[in-house]
C-alpha cells in the first residue's frame, strides 16, 4: 500500500485517539492543519487502512462506524450515555483463544465482541 502524506496523518490520528474516532472526527480534527483534506479521502483512507490489516473497523448498530488504531485481540465496551468506545482487555481472553484452537483446531483470526454499558465518567457525573 502506498503511503501519501494524508494517510499517514490519518493513521497516526487514529492511533493517537484513545477512544476510537468515526470518520467525520478524523477530518474534523485534522482540516484545520490540513486545508486541502477532504470528508471523502477520510472516509476512503480509514477504509483501506482497515482493510489493510493497519486499522480496526468497529462497526456499532445505530450508529457511525468507529476505527481503532490497535489491532490486537481486544473488545470494546460503547457507552450508552456518551457513545465513546473504550478498549476492554479481559483477563484470559489469549487463553480463550489458545483453548478453541487446541479443543476445536480452528485458527481464531479476529476477535469481534463489543459490550454495551455506561462509562465511569457518566457514573460519576449521574451522581453528582
Amino acid at each position: 500500500m502506498k503511503f501519501s502524506r494524508q494517510r499517514e496523518i490519518i493513521l497516526k490520528h487514529v492511533k493517537s485517539f484513545p477512544v476510537h474516532p468515526t470518520a467525520d472526527q478524523v477530518y474534523t480534527a485534522l482540516k484545520r492543519e490540513n486545508p486541502n483534506l477532504s470528508l471523502g479521502t477520510v472516509y476512503r483512507n480509514l477504509n483501506q487502512l482497515s482493510e489493510a490489516g493497519m486499522l480496526r473497523k468497529i462497526h456499532i448498530a445505530d450508529s457511525s462506524d468507529r476505527f481503532d488504531g490497535r489491532t490486537d485481540p481486544h473488545f470494546h465496551m460503547i457507552c450508552e450515555s456518551c457513545k465513546r468506545v473504550f478498549d476492554i482487555e479481559p483477563p484470559g481472553l489469549e487463553d480463550i483463544i489458545s483453548e478453541i484452537k487446541q479443543r476445536d483446531g480452528h485458527e481464531i483470526t479476529g476477535v469481534t465482541l463489543n459490550l454495551r454499558g455506561i462509562c465511569r465518567d457518566c457514573l460519576i457525573s449521574s451522581e453528582l
